[in-house]
């Protein structure tokens, strides 16, 4: 075994990464930054130890800027495993973000949220961002949603709010309406417009669809719709993971959403 050659002296001190100084103006304004991240009461070890070091992640982008990035997608590690075991399926994380959702067990204000941290770590594995991708105030946020969501999953449910949870594929009559309804007040993504990705263009397809999905709610839609529904639907599947504004394509999949939950009031359920 060839030994590593000794150091030449001390090793350096740490020093304040310059991409920080807009952030804090030293390490103690780091504490301030995360000072809201408490760990949830009731999860795991596991998911315990994964939000801490996600939190410390942070703290420490003091010394080096990527760091913040690596929080977020260090954070999913304990959303994925709280929500596997919850809905005691095997799914990739953006499914199992759009199940919580439905069930009740998380907002959807909420979930959007998360899916936005899902895409950020699907663009890094694809390459097409790098892991200098936030700022610390962007990563801060983005991990809170991760703390918030695991505090309402893990905490025991009350008499009151075990009902309402719903496992199944049926969904509460009016949260298409709602989802939709937050969907029409929110900014299409700005420099978008007139854009195609993957031949599909954006502006397009986001009024194609949310007027299939106003039909729907004015009294249903007919085969033709239903078809040209699902059409669209795999057009969203396809341009959401090209998407390389992070405002963009959770705008799209949140879309993506409202059209799945419209769409499949028309799947028969199983007997």
């Amino acid at each position: 075994m060839t030994a590593l050659p000794p150091l030449p002296g001390p090793l350096p001190l740490p020093v304040q990464d310059p991409r920080t100084r807009d952030v804090v103006l030293d390490y103690a304004g780091m504490h301030a930054l995360v000072a809201d991240l408490v760990l949830p009461n009731g999860a795991s070890m596991y998911v315990m130890s994964a939000l801490e070091t996600s939190r410390e992640l942070i703290r420490h982008s003091y010394y080096r800027y990527e760091f913040a990035t690596v929080a977020v997608t260090h954070s999913l590690f304990a959303l994925e495993n709280v929500l596997a075991e919850l809905l005691a399926i095997d799914k990739p994380l953006g499914h199992l973000i759009e199940r919580a959702a439905d069930a009740g067990l998380i907002t959807a204000d909420l979930a959007t949220e998360l899916d936005r941290s899902r895409l950020l770590r699907d663009q890094l594995t694809q390459g097409s961002v790098t892991s200098a991708a936030l700022l610390q105030t962007q990563a801060v946020a983005m991990v809170r949603a991760v703390f918030d969501a695991i505090s309402l999953l893990v905490r025991p449910p009350s008499a009151a709010e075990t009902p309402t949870v719903r496992m199944s594929g049926a969904q509460p009559e009016d949260r298409l309406a709602r989802l939709s309804e937050e969907h029409r007040h929110t900014l299409f993504p700005d420099g978008f417009r007139g854009v195609d990705i993957a031949g599909v263009e954006l502006i397009l397809l986001d009024a194609n669809v949310a007027g299939l999905i106003q039909r729907e709610l004015n009294g249903g839609l007919d085969d033709n719709g239903i078809a040209n529904l699902w059409s669209y639907i795999a057009d969203l599947d396809k341009i959401v993971p090209l998407i390389n504004s992070t405002y963009c394509a959770s705008y799209f999949a949140k879309l993506r959403t409202i059209a799945k939950l419209a769409v499949t009031r028309y799947i028969p359920t199983a007997t």
